[in-house]
């Protein structure tokens, strides 16, 4: 792996936690519209294609898709790796119970920032820093085995070394019939999680740009 990727997947910067609006309601600040969202999200394409990996952030029908196949009703602790701007977070955060938690993962801080600057919620935490560390912010953030974990990383576009890190790391902290979901533009992320976690699921939404195939795995209750 070339050394400034290496360090990409790797980092693992500052932490904090988005503000808590009283009486636990969930408060979106002005400019988080999609249109605003469209327009950060293509700013970063532009300086980092390979780490973003689209020109635009996820349509509404395709965080459908996602929040449909997490089946987040009872899920406890849901971890989101690469939120973007934050429209999945959002679909995720009016599925999931009021006494879940959220931990959204992010090497990008202008992302990470986005998300603490534009939703206050007390069920989300905010962590800049990689994927392949999530044992170890899963600890800093006292939360236990997740039972979702939702994924918007651009798998192949990343070294096959990362992509085999960050699916170890996701196996390994996964609950017991916990689910994985991964959306992505290309299939290469079954290649190095059907090994781990068996064959997936697999949806289209054809209505995303570009389409989005959906993946989502059950690990085995033993």
């Amino acid at each position: 792996m070339p050394t400034e990727q290496k360090k990409q997947v790797i980092a693992m910067s500052r932490t904090t936690t988005a503000a808590t609006p009283r009486g636990g309601d969930r408060i979106v600040a002005p400019g988080s519209s999609r249109l605003a969202d469209g327009m950060a999200f293509l700013r970063e394409f532009l300086s980092r294609p390979l780490a973003v990996a689209s020109v635009a952030p996820s349509s509404v029908f395709l965080e459908q898709r996602v929040v449909q196949a997490a089946a987040l009703s009872d899920a406890r602790v849901v971890v989101e790796l690469g939120p973007g701007t934050g429209g999945t977070t959002r679909a995720l955060l009016r599925a999931m119970a009021p006494q879940a938690r959220l931990l959204a993962i992010d090497l990008n801080p202008r992302f990470c920032e986005r998300l603490r600057q534009r939703i206050a919620d007390p069920r989300l935490v905010v962590q800049e820093g990689s994927a392949v560390d999530l044992a170890l912010h899963l600890k800093h953030w006292q939360l236990s085995a997740p039972d979702v974990v939702v994924s918007g990383i651009p798998f192949s576009t990343l070294p096959v070394d990362a992509v085999q890190a960050v699916v170890a790391s996701i196996k390994d902290c996964l609950a017991p019939e916990g689910r994985f979901v991964a959306y992505q533009l290309r299939a290469h992320v079954a290649d190095y999680t059907e090994p781990h976690l068996g064959v997936p699921q697999v949806d289209w939404e054809w209505r995303n740009l570009p389409p989005m195939r959906v993946f989502r795995w059950v690990k085995p209750a033993a």
